[in-house]
């Protein structure tokens, strides 16, 4: 892409290794002979930069097994941790501004720690010095996460026993959300970098898509345990010497679930760091090449690239806003909508109330497993799809699937309401039929997640093949959306008497909205898919 002045040219960071892949545009302040120079040291390039050659397929699974320890902590977060922070005394209504903390850190961690990564000098390498600090930083967060009611009893919260204290503890919820922001802050220092050394360290086209499928892989273990360990519920019976006077059953729960998730993010990361054999860049390497790489530079030329898009673009990322908009409701509230509407439960009422919201929970968790076993299948076919019925019909496919799922949840909730009316007997013993209906919508969902993961960013770089921006805006994209719903979805609940229903029911209309707009909208693409392997955890 031209530059402005005769001086000064485009090129695509943060992830330079990446290829021909655009991420965030930035400028350099040099001539057009240092424009092609933006290829990694291990890629080749006119410069006479060593190649990388194919590394052998042991060395390349060893060297993804930190995606299976970012991915059980995350699912840990996303099963666990919206319940628990209720039970701090948090209400509803404002438990889904805390996940506000994601789209920002995504931001504007994940294309600065790009940048940062791609300029390292370090003897160790440029993506593992990352990956080690991010996995000590989510290592620390989850602990405080972990003790975040004992820390909070020892600053001066209430002294009564959590077994029989509803109100808000203060002082264990601002630690908590220390916690979690950091989670958020660690999780995006890894995630690029852990994306970016597979990139390095695979020579060949064909081994790049046998490194994105391994990753892919150690990522749908690392959920399928996470979800288990949230189904557990049981924990604390196995460790009982983790609850105490401020922390009781689901607290324990919790705590012991996330040190076991510090242990694995441990030993994963330390395979990863001792099978990943980098090449060290030199310090001369960069010295005729001038960055801005601060996080607001890279803001602003994330959005200034919004200039040099082709029109077709602006259905795309309309489509995909919609799209995320369908899905958060869904990521923030769903084992709490089970353990609130399906098994009406309280995560603050009475002991009885309590105990029907944490099976509810646990039950929940054990959708959000079925969810990742069927994605992980469902991610098998979603080529030849793409091949057979193309990327535009796929994808709405997916959104109107979201639709009719996120629709059954209303159903189900009108159906588990008429159970409730009867009486607490009825509460207790259960409607099987609605329950397992409710598992049922959450594995189906692992269907069209599958679709969400992968096709709207292949379809994005398609579009901007020749302009370049596109990924960088897809994940601002994604990010603008996570912070819509956290702002909205709890008041939007509390509006209409509280629980989880109304966010679910926008979020059909937001699917529906996106699978229509995709048919009338998208262009017209070609049968050829390369799945990106997009994750947002």
């Amino acid at each position: 892409m031209a530059g402005k002045s005769g001086d000064s040219v485009s090129i695509s960071v943060p992830y330079r290794n990446l290829r021909k892949d655009v991420e965030v545009e930035m400028v350099t302040k040099h001539g057009n002979e240092h424009a092609s120079s933006s290829s990694s040291p291990l890629n080749g390039s006119d410069g006479g930069e060593p190649v990388a050659k194919d590394c052998s397929l042991v060395t390349l699974v060893l060297s993804c097994t930190v995606a299976a320890g970012v991915q059980f902590g995350w699912a840990l977060q996303l099963s666990l941790l919206t319940p628990y922070i209720q039970t701090l005394g948090i209400s509803h209504a404002f438990s889904s501004f805390i996940w506000l903390c994601g789209p920002i850190t995504g931001l504007v961690v994940q294309p600065c720690v790009g940048i940062w990564s791609d300029k390292c000098t370090s003897k160790y390498g440029r993506r593992r010095p990352f990956i080690l600090v991010g996995s000590l930083m989510i290592s620390i967060a989850v602990i405080i996460i972990g003790f975040s009611a004992d820390i909070g009893y020892l600053l001066g919260d209430t002294k009564e026993h959590c077994s029989t204290f509803k109100g808000t503890r203060t002082r264990a919820a601002f630690v908590f959300i220390l916690g979690f922001w950091l989670l958020d802050l660690a999780n995006n220092t890894v995630q690029g970098p852990a994306r970016a050394l597979l990139a390095d360290l695979s020579g060949s086209p064909d081994q790049r898509n046998t490194a994105n499928a391994v990753f892919c892989l150690w990522m749908a273990i690392g959920n399928i345990l996470g979800f288990s360990a949230g189904a557990s519920g049981r924990w604390q019976e196995w460790f009982p010497f983790l609850t105490s006077r401020a922390c009781c059953a689901a607290c324990g729960n919790l705590k012991a679930a996330f040190l076991l998730a510090v242990v694995f993010l441990t030993i994963c990361t330390l395979v990863t760091i001792y099978f990943a054999k980098e090449i060290p860049l030199s310090n001369n390497e960069h010295q005729d090449e001038t960055f801005i790489d601060g996080p607001g530079s890279v803001l602003v030329n994330l959005l200034t690239s919004l200039r040099h898009l082709p029109p077709a673009m602006h259905s795309v990322l309309i489509v995909m806003a919609l799209t995320w908009l369908s899905w958060f409701p869904f990521f923030l509230f769903d084992t709490d909508w089970m353990g609130r509407e399906v098994y009406h439960g309280d995560p603050t009422g009475d002991s009885l109330r309590v105990e029907l919201y944490d099976q509810g929970v646990r039950e929940g968790a054990f959708g959000l497993l079925l969810n990742s076993v069927v994605l992980g299948i469902s991610s098998f076919l979603i080529e030849p799809m793409c091949q057979r019925m193309g990327a535009r019909a796929v994808w709405a496919l997916s959104n109107f699937t979201v639709f009719a799922c996120m629709a059954g949840t209303a159903v189900i909730s009108l159906m588990s309401l008429r159970d409730n009316s009867k009486g607490i007997e009825h509460i207790i013993d259960g409607n099987e039929t609605t329950r397992t209906a409710a598992i049922i919508v959450f594995a189906l969902l692992g269907f069209p997640l599958a679709i969400t993961y992968s096709v709207p960013f292949s379809v994005t770089a398609e579009v901007t093949a020749d302009s370049g921006g596109g990924q960088g805006l897809a994940i601002g994209v994604l990010n603008l959306a996570i912070m819509i719903v956290s702002l909205g979805a709890g008041p939007w609940d509390a509006l209409f008497g509280g629980g989880n229903l109304p966010a679910f029911v926008l979020a059909s209309v937001a699917a529906f909205a996106a699978g229509v707009i995709a048919l009338r909208s998208l262009p017209t693409l070609s049968s050829s898919f390369k799945s990106t392997g997009f994750h947002i955890g």
